[in-house]
């Protein structure tokens, strides 16, 4: 069975052909910068492998077709894929793995005002595929599905109880495909934290293989400080800004745009831009890398505690996986804990290792991110259900 899996981000797109259930891939792809007349793009099997720069891709469709029609001629035609497979975030009411029905699409509108940044981009993407491959089933894995696991005092938040019953307020808890992934990783290991650092971060308790706590809240908005956009901070923040004169969408530009780590920084909010800028002598980047690890710690402690121990820690995502000083803060931060670092590791290796000293009391690893392998499993596992 071929299934093609697709990752839609704010501004790219990545995809993969499997064919199952011998996990082996195909093909895979990638554009970045959809949206823009500089966008990269990057395809890759064993007849055909491209890199192009400075195209014009202005939306998901251009995007997708490009990748379609290079699949088609490289790989084998369309009409042998079977099912796409999507790594959905958020629909009120479907937590789990589903088909992509109108109910559940109209749960991801309903939640459009939660997760503006991911709902949007994969209603658009999944349209396209609906009129490109109208045959093909449609699976959606949702980021909550992990997360289903989180017992309900960490899941109800302080508020009256009648907005957790009647609106669906709690936390949700997101990235559960990396999360799970690194749970099965590290499966041998009872007490884990699971650090997804990215664009987009969160940390994740896992006891048994299971989550039981997330730092994301009911929307992606909470937690650490993202690229963009704030992390945790106090909601009173909205009435008094509103009083001083600020309109609710120089607000949510605020939270959800020019905060984080880009907002402290004064730079992109990219960690690269913000180290170059710490080794220009910026105060403003250096106190921006600052405020992330003590985020970071801040949750570590507090997991600990809920955990009551821990056995490893994982470091995944774009900065997880390739920021070695920022690991190492964090890592140094946990000596307390009986953690020992492993430098040479740490700081020179590449791909999956162990970063802790053999006298570290914690393991420390690095396990670079398969949310694709999860998502292609789950949309295998129900399409061969539903047959």
């Amino acid at each position: 069975m071929k299934i093609l899996i697709c990752n839609a981000g704010s501004t790219s797109l990545k995809f993969k052909l499997w064919e199952m259930p011998e996990l082996k891939v195909l093909a895979d792809g990638k554009v970045e910068r959809v949206g823009s007349k500089d966008a990269i793009y990057h395809f890759n099997a064993a007849s055909r492998q491209v890199k192009l720069t400075g195209l014009d891709i202005p939306d998901y469709t251009a995007g997708i077709r490009r990748f379609l029609d290079d699949l088609s001629e490289a790989v084998a035609p369309l009409t042998t894929v079977e099912a796409v497979g999507f790594k959905t975030v958020l629909s009120k009411d479907h937590y789990g793995v589903h088909f992509l029905t109108e109910d559940v699409k109209d749960g991801m509108r309903a939640y459009f005002p939660v997760a503006p940044a991911h709902n949007g981009p994969y209603l658009e993407a999944i349209g396209v595929f609906e009129k490109l491959l109208p045959d093909v089933p449609r699976v959606g894995v949702f980021e909550t599905a992990f997360h289903r696991t989180i017992p309900i005092e960490r899941r109800v938040f302080p508020v009256p109880y009648e907005w957790y019953e009647k609106y669906g307020c709690m936390r949700m808890g997101y990235h559960g495909a990396s999360h799970g992934y690194i749970a099965k990783k590290l499966a041998g290991r009872r007490r884990v934290i699971s650090c997804h650092l990215g664009g987009s971060g969160s940390l994740c308790a896992i006891l048994d293989g299971k989550s039981v706590d997330n730092s994301f809240g009911f929307s992606l908005q909470m937690g650490i400080p993202h690229a963009s956009r704030t992390g945790d901070v106090d909601v009173y923040l909205v009435p008094y800004l509103l009083k001083q004169g600020l309109t609710m969408e120089e607000i949510y530009d605020g939270l959800g745009k020019n905060g984080g780590l880009k907002g402290i920084s004064g730079t992109s909010g990219d960690l690269r831009d913000i180290d170059a800028a710490i080794r220009a002598g910026s105060e403003r980047a250096k106190l921006a890398l600052d405020v992330y690890v003590n985020a970071i710690l801040r949750y570590i402690g507090a997991y600990y505690m809920e955990l009551q121990g821990l056995d490893a820690i994982a470091f995944t995502g774009g900065i997880g996986e390739n920021y070695a000083p920022l690991r190492r803060r964090v890592l140094e931060g946990m000596a307390h804990m009986g953690m020992v670092i492993d430098a040479e590791n740490n700081e020179n290796g590449s791909g999956e290792r162990l970063i802790s000293a053999p006298t570290s009391k914690i393991e420390a690893h690095v396990i670079p991110a398969n949310e694709e392998l999860m998502v292609v499993n789950e949309t295998y596992r129900l399409c061969a259900q539903n047959k």
